[in-house]
This record gives C-alpha cells, sequence and structure tokens, in this order.
C-alpha cells in the first residue's frame, strides 16, 4: 500500500523484529509512512501496511546516511526517527574482550548517533522533529552481568537529553523510551542462551523474570510501540530531554 506523499515519515531501525516492528506496525496504521531500517527484512510485517523495507547496517557509517538521505530524497520530509536497532550481551567487565564491547557500542550507540546526524538537516529545515532513543530501565538501575550493555542504554539516555537541549530551538524533541523486560526475541534468545549455560528450567527462567516485575508479567512490544506514538504526537509536544520508564514498575522496587 503506497502512502501519500503528504503523509508523515518515521523512519524505525531494527524495525524487523520485537519492539521495532511493533513500533512499524504502530506508526503505519496511524497515517504514518514508515521507512524500517534494518540488515534483515521483516518476516511477518503486514505486507498491506505503508512500511517499507530498507537494507541496512546499523554499524555502517555510510549506509545509514545513503539509506537517509534516500528517504529525505523520496519523501521530502522526516517528522519522526525511532533509534531502535541494538543487540543484548551478558557478562561482567572481566568477562567481556574489547571486540566484543566495540561490537555492542558500533550498534548500540554509534549505530543511533549515525541515524541522528542524518536525520537533522531536514529536521532542522522542517523545524520540527522527533527523535527517540530506545534506552532500557538499565539507564537506571544496574543489573548484573550487564556491564556493557548498561553502559550502551546509558548512553543512549544521555544522548536523547542531549540532543533535546542542542535542538529544541528548532522544533525538534528528542526523549529515551526505558523498558524493561519485553517479551521479545531479543529477550527468548538471551534466556535461551542463559538455559544453555546453566541447565535450567525454562519455565521456571520465564516465571521467574515475570515475578521480578510489580506488576507480575513482562511488558509486550505492542505497550512499547504505543508509549512511541504517543511521544511523538502533538500530545506529547512539551515533552522533550526525559526518560519515559516503562517497566512494570521494577524500577520503583
Amino acid at each position: 500500500m503506497q502512502s501519500s506523499l503528504s503523509s508523515p515519515v518515521c523512519i524505525v531501525t531494527g524495525g524487523s523484529l520485537g519492539i521495532g516492528a511493533a513500533v512499524c506496525e504502530k506508526f503505519a496504521r496511524n497515517g504514518y509512512a514508515v521507512i524500517n531500517l534494518d540488515i534483515q527484512p521483516a518476516p511477518s510485517l503486514n505486507t498491506e501496511l505503508p512500511i517499507e523495507w530498507i537494507a541496512c547496517d546499523m554499524t555502517n557509517g555510510h549506509q545509514v546516511k545513503d539509506a537517509i538521505d534516500q528517504v529525505t530524497v523520496q519523501y521530502g520530509r522526516i517528522d519522526a526517527l525511532i533509534s531502535n536497532a541494538g543487540k543484548h550481551y551478558s557478562g561482567t567487565i572481566e568477562d567481556t574482550s574489547d571486540e566484543d564491547f566495540d561490537a555492542l557500542f558500533n550498534l548500540n550507540v554509534k549505530g543511533a548517533m549515525t541515524a541522528t546526524k542524518a536525520v537533522l538537516p531536514q529536521m532542522k529545515l522542517q523545524r520540527q522533529g522527533v527523535i527517540l532513543f530506545m534506552s532500557s530501565e538499565q539507564a537506571l538501575v544496574a543489573k548484573p552481568n550487564s556491564f556493557a550493555y548498561n553502559l550502551s542504554k546509558t548512553a543512549l539516555a544521555s544522548l536523547a537529553k542531549t540532543t533535546a537541549l542542542d535542538y529544541a530551538s528548532y522544533g525538534i524533541r528528542s526523549n529515551a523510551v526505558c523498558p524493561g523486560t519485553v517479551e521479545t526475541p531479543l529477550y527468548h534468545n538471551a534466556i535461551d542462551r542463559y538455559v544453555e549455560r546453566s541447565g535450567a528450567n525454562e519455565a521456571d527462567v520465564h516465571a521467574s523474570e515475570a515475578a521480578l516485575q510489580p506488576l507480575g508479567r513482562l511488558a509486550q512490544p505492542q505497550e512499547v510501540a504505543a508509549l512511541c506514538y504517543f511521544l511523538a504526537s502533538d500530545d506529547a509536544k512539551f515533552i522533550t530531554g526525559s526518560l519515559q520508564v516503562i517497566d512494570g514498575g521494577y524500577t520503583t522496587q
């Protein structure tokens, strides 16, 4: 389904799975032309929705800039960037090799920085735009065995705040979305790796994860997508530079 050139335009990085896929669908169902920048196509997105996939390795700065320049030329506007691409890594500081640290930061942080730099010229020209960084509740609290991942998500929260201050005069808003534990393929992959290492019972591990949340369950990707859509809307036009937590009460404990 083609969208009108007058439709607002949303770029989602890492939009093929999990939270990113839910964000793509939420925005597309609400009138946005959505462009998914991901290294792999989305296996299950509704093909009737106005969602375009551009193959893009978010660790490759040239690919990111070229993809976003392509969007600017094609649509003539960029209304929202949801910087969601990222991966998980478990380990203490001693367990984390330089290579693994660099790979994590190149995707989680540098990819977000590169995408932000690429959308800012068009947003400044428009004198409006919204940038959301997919951070984590780990921007507020530490978790064990999460040195590099925690550091990367804290960096994204900082990026949201500094971007908000530096570009407020252009009408550009920037916020960090800080989910708790969300039931995504990323989550299931992490649990699978833990079960393989530890020999724990998978059902027990899922139950214990749910029990850690005051609301007694994990978040669903669609709930995070709904928060992103609100933050991109005019209903949130006085919200910028904030860390928006959606964690079922985890960080209040």
